[in-house]
């Protein structure tokens, strides 16, 4: 007689976090219990220059061990990994990876990588949760999740210091669960505590296959499984092209490089207002040679040419600066917060 297979259980969890995110975490490791018996894998948004504190910070807030995550790392049961500045992790062949691949929304590391590689390892074992932060990252690395049969977990956006990461991802997939951070912990026990109930295996999706090779430096370009978007990438100048249409387009660039059109948006402005600053610049400059040119001609003729070409200059440099400032006031009216304040302070 057939013994029956041993039951699975929802024991691998991915946890993203951005601006605002280090009091959810906090809140998270102490509702933990002492016993808890799947692995969680935390990727908070940091600057690639500053070694993160967060295993520190998570060690003294609950139980369990909490440690910088290593490369080639096996996944321990009761355990808490976070990952380093700089690095994507990334769940390979049931061990831990960190690569330096392309940045994602600007980050690395960011959030979808991780999410890519859980909901592709371990399917339904897979619990993802998406917890305060700016823009949209996690929200499409959610639905990968979701798709592959695991649990979407969203901290409650008004339990959020930051909200709209929550909110993207609530627009981007129906969650199973929304709740404020001091529930997170007692949530994740009980889900870990139950069985998995019988259900198809995740199918094979080429596109995440390939998405998760590329977060991990494997020679793959976008051009391969994606069409020309008609866009410029932000980070290295190349052509982006449109991995995913609906419900929201995605993009990336031929070397990986991936963005969400909220983080397009921002990277635009930024880079808009840049070249107006250097427009701005290069007109003040003449105007001022052009009155220089104009003081040393005025008493041979010919000063009311370059007086003319000064005042023009001028006249553009004021323009530009009206421009500079309605699109700051565009900005700060929005609800999503401008570019740059996904790093948490």
């Amino acid at each position: 007689m057939t013994e029956p297979p041993e039951p699975e259980y929802r024991d691998l969890v991915a946890v993203g976090a951005s601006a605002g995110g280090v009091e959810a975490l906090r809140a998270l490791a102490a509702g933990l219990p002492t016993d808890y018996p799947g692995s969680i894998l935390v990727v908070l948004h940091v600057p690639p220059s500053a070694p993160s504190a967060l295993p520190h910070i998570l060690r003294r807030s609950g139980s369990l061990p909490a440690g910088a995550a290593e490369d080639g790392e096996p996944l321990a049961a009761g355990r808490i990994y976070v990952a380093p500045a700089d690095h994507h992790l990334l769940v390979l062949d049931g061990r831990l990876r960190l690569t330096r691949g392309p940045s994602e929304n600007g980050h690395r590391p960011a959030i979808d990588p991780l999410f890519r590689s859980v909901a592709r390892v371990a399917g339904r074992r897979t619990v993802g949760v998406v917890l305060s932060g700016s823009r949209d990252d996690g929200a499409a690395g959610l639905a990968a999740i979701t798709a592959a049969g695991g649990l979407a977990v969203v901290q409650d956006p008004d339990d959020a210091l930051c909200p709209w990461m929550p909110r993207a991802a609530m627009a981007r997939v129906v969650p199973d669960h929304v709740v404020p951070s001091a529930k997170l912990g007692g949530l994740l026990a009980e889900i870990a505590a139950r069985p998995l109930p019988e259900g198809p295996n995740s199918m094979v999706d080429p596109i995440l296959d390939a998405e998760v090779a590329m977060s991990g430096l494997a020679p793959l370009h976008t051009d391969e499984f994606a069409l020309p978007a008609g866009y410029g990438c932000p980070d290295c100048g190349g052509s982006l092209f449109l991995v995913e249409d609906r419900p929201l387009p995605r993009f990336r660039c031929r070397v990986g490089h991936a963005w969400s059109p909220e983080s397009l948006l921002d990277e635009q402005a930024v880079t808009l207002e840049s070249a107006l600053w250097m427009a701005l610049r290069s007109l003040e400059e003449k105007a001022a040679l052009s009155r220089r040119m104009a003081a040393g001609r005025s008493l041979e003729g010919g000063a009311d040419r370059f007086k003319a070409m000064a005042e023009d200059a001028e006249t553009a440099g004021d323009t530009i600066r009206r421009l500079i400032a309605r699109l700051g006031s565009s900005a700060a009216s929005g609800e999503t917060p401008p570019s740059g304040a996904t790093a948490p302070a």
